[in-house]
């Protein structure tokens, strides 16, 4: 495994992390009310338009037709085969909207355009998908605090858990800031950035339970800057990996899952960073010592010896 220069006092940077975080937070809780997500099809309601071509075409081709009929916020991708096109419009329910999309389609090849889908995502069906997204993110949040608390100690459940929440604000605010497309596939990678981000934590974590048992160090911030050393390799190798898996799904795995991907690759560049600063500089706020995590020694019952 690649070796890392293991002694960076990482501890010594954390008023100014926690500073940078803060500001991160209130800029990202900013943007949410001031800009909002910009809610997909899947939330906000919408038609569904899918057509196939006999060949393989250029969807930038199909975008240019649809824009100079109106239809400029037209979301046009492949579904599959290069030569299958699904099309998402914001548009209110029309029984004969998929034809309209198919006439002007097929005015623009020479090719036969085939209709094989007109469907409607109506507004409440979209609502229903933002409450249960935002309950699912609830839920795991309080389920991770449960499990670190059982896991851990109650004080790293509180840490683990208020780090999480950092990942996600800052990764929803990345959304509203850049007004990129908010969909189920984001949604479901917010869930991911839990679990991605809740993984490093852990690993961070336990490696801080066992140094506190066995340093003879007096200073908390002597076992974490330790704890985060040791684990430095293994976090950078794993994060690196990820993010290069991620930038090729971004740059080549096409409209339908770059939202997936960004959303992904800011989470792990979070992750990463609330798994070494925020993460133990909560430890840090709420005072963890080794007496937290080692039990006291059971009493052992005295026996008096009756006077006669």
């Amino acid at each position: 495994m690649i070796q890392f220069k293991r002694d960076f006092n990482f501890m010594g940077a954390r008023k100014v992390a926690a500073a940078f975080s803060i500001l991160l937070i209130l800029i990202s809780i900013g943007s949410l009310a001031i800009n909002g997500l910009k809610f997909g099809l899947d939330f906000t309601g919408g038609s569904l338009v899918e057509v196939t071509y006999e060949n393989p075409v250029e969807l930038e081709d199909i975008r240019a037709s649809l824009r100079a009929e109106g239809y400029a916020d037209a979301v046009v991708q492949t579904f599959g085969a290069a030569n299958d096109i699904l099309i998402r419009l914001g548009e209110a329910h029309d029984p004969q909207l998929g034809n309209t999309i198919l006439s002007i389609l097929q005015a623009s090849t020479d090719e036969t355009v085939t209709l094989r889908r007109n469907e409607f995502v109506g507004s409440q069906v979209g609502e229903e998908l933002r409450e249960q997204g935002g309950l699912g993110l609830l839920v795991a949040l309080a389920m991770v605090m449960l499990y670190l608390a059982f896991r851990f100690q109650f004080k790293f459940s509180v840490g683990a858990v208020l780090a999480l929440a950092h990942d996600v604000i800052l990764v929803l605010g990345f959304f509203s800031l850049f007004q990129i497309d908010f969909d189920l596939t984001v949604l479901a990678a917010a869930l991911a950035v839990i679990g991605y981000s809740l993984n490093d934590t852990i690993v961070v974590y336990d490696r801080i339970r066992e140094n506190f048992r066995v340093l003879r160090v007096e200073e908390p911030t002597e076992v974490l800057n330790t704890s985060l050393n040791q684990t430095l390799s293994r976090t950078i190798v794993t994060s690196l990996t990820t993010m290069l898996v991620l930038v090729v799904l971004a740059m080549f795995g096409g409209e339908m899952i770059y939202g997936f991907s960004i959303a992904l690759l800011v989470g792990v560049v979070v992750g990463t960073y609330s798994s070494i600063y925020v993460a133990g500089n909560i430890l840090l706020m709420l005072k963890v010592s080794r007496e937290d995590l080692i039990p006291p020694p059971p009493k052992e019952d005295v026996e008096v010896e009756e006077v006669p």
